[in-house]
């Protein structure tokens, strides 16, 4: 597949400075990079595109550059945010910056192998934090005017708000990105920066940084932002309850999988196009699926299964499967402790002593007690209905639970219809 004609048919490209861009990508032989910014000790679900398309660019015989601001993230980009980042200690960012390296490895290709396509990662705080402020000033700032720089629209959209301002800190921060675009291109022959449309202003500012210092021709290259439902960017910052990392720590595989799974139907052809490497057929395939038989959620599994296996593997993937194939099945009770405590985290949960289900509790008092009937009257008639489950299998009105319906000795999922559930802890 020629590069120009997959990330023309992904919808990858919103912004170049020069038309020949990708047909020198096509090619290979260019090296280019993109910026993560270390504000946490893992990239997040909105660094995927971009991580994607460095390994895109190294498939079509191109070198990526993996870009850690470790400089930069000391101060904080202040592109399109609301207010100003709490500024991190350099030991937190030197933290930072250790946990990205180690996912980076999971989508580039660093080995010897890889010959003059082999990835490189690289810490912008190695020559940030050594240049003296003069230097900086002479040799980078004196290429640029004020003028110039408030004019960038991700610095007016701070400016024109009387509620916040824009510190001398934030607003040096195109020039330093500058700078990591100038120092890659001397040292490593880099022409190309790759980001978000939201760096569009400081990847114009570090092209003609370049030309200006060394005479020779520089691109840049930006993505679509990805962006949530309600408009917003896919930001670790800015998703609230929705974030969701590529640290298995932080976001379990099963969490991710999840989350995957319940995208809407309106944005998952974009996911499918920007988060996978299946091919343009099958795509194709799953854009008509959702069309013809949304209930199905064809496109959506195909997504969750290929990004997990993508960030976590091919097993963690299948795993997470099987275990939301759990979430309303008897298999539930095939689970390990932690993936069924996985499966089960977002319900909520109480307490009940092994002496009170020793000997049976009725379901009635067990329903009222999980608060998932108001009364005992409402409870009746949930269970008359057929809408009561433990451990996912149905309850008649009539049953008495008790220790032998126990998980793992110590739990029992109590659920009322499909999604009120209730995790009971033995203690």
């Amino acid at each position: 597949m020629i590069l120009r004609d997959d990330w023309q048919f992904r919808g990858l490209v919103h912004q170049v400075t020069d038309d020949t861009v990708l047909d020198r990508l096509s090619r290979g032989g260019v090296t280019a990079y993109i910026g993560f910014d270390p504000t946490a000790p893992s990239l997040h679900l909105g660094s995927l595109l971009q991580l994607c398309n460095l390994r895109r660019l190294q498939i079509a015989g191109n070198r990526p550059i993996a870009l850690a601001g470790g400089g930069t993230g000391l101060i904080g980009d202040p592109s399109f945010k609301a207010v100003e980042r709490p500024l991190l200690s350099s030991e937190q960012l030197a933290a930072n910056v250790e946990g990205i390296g180690e996912q980076l490895g999971r989508f580039l290709d660093f080995s010897p192998s890889a010959g003059s396509s082999r990835a490189l990662v690289l810490n912008n705080a190695d020559w940030l934090t050594t240049i003296s402020l003069t230097d900086f000033l002479r040799d980078v700032g004196k290429h640029f005017t004020v003028n110039q720089m408030i004019a960038k629209e991700s610095v007016k959209s701070r400016l024109d708000r009387d509620d916040v301002g824009l510190s001398f800190t934030e607003f040096s921060y195109m020039l330093l990105q500058a700078y990591d675009f100038l120092r890659l291109n001397i040292d490593h022959d880099c022409t190309l920066q790759l980001g978000g449309s939201d760096q569009w202003g400081n990847i114009t500012i570090g092209t003609e940084l370049v030309r200006k210092v060394t005479g020779k021709s520089a691109a840049g290259l930006t993505s679509p932002l990805l962006l949530r439902a309600d408009g917003q960017k896919f930001g670790k910052s800015d998703m609230g309850s929705e974030r969701v990392w590529l640290d298995a720590s932080m976001t379990t595989p099963f969490a991710l999988h999840q989350h995957l799974l319940n995208s809407d139907d309106a944005t998952t052809p974009a996911l499918l196009r920007f988060f996978t490497f299946l091919d343009h057929s099958t795509i194709l395939e799953l854009d008509e699926a959702t069309i013809v038989a949304p209930q199905e959620r064809r496109a959506q599994r195909a997504l969750a299964n290929a990004v997990v296996s993508l960030v976590h593997g091919e097993a963690a993937a299948q795993h997470a499967e099987r275990a939301g194939e759990a979430l309303f099945s008897e298999a539930i009770a095939s689970l390990d402790e932690t993936t069924l405590l996985q499966v089960v985290a977002d319900a909520p949960s109480s307490t009940m002593t092994r002496g009170e289900l020793g000997n049976g509790i009725d379901p009635v008092e067990l329903l009222t007690r999980c608060e998932l009937a108001g009364s005992k009257a409402e409870a009746r008639r949930f269970l008359e209905q057929g809408g009561v489950y433990v451990n996912n299998v149905r309850i008649e009105p009539s049953q008495s639970i008790d220790l032998t319906n126990v998980l793992h000795d110590r739990y029992l999922v109590v659920r009322r219809g499909r999604r009120q559930q209730h995790l009971v802890v033995i203690t």
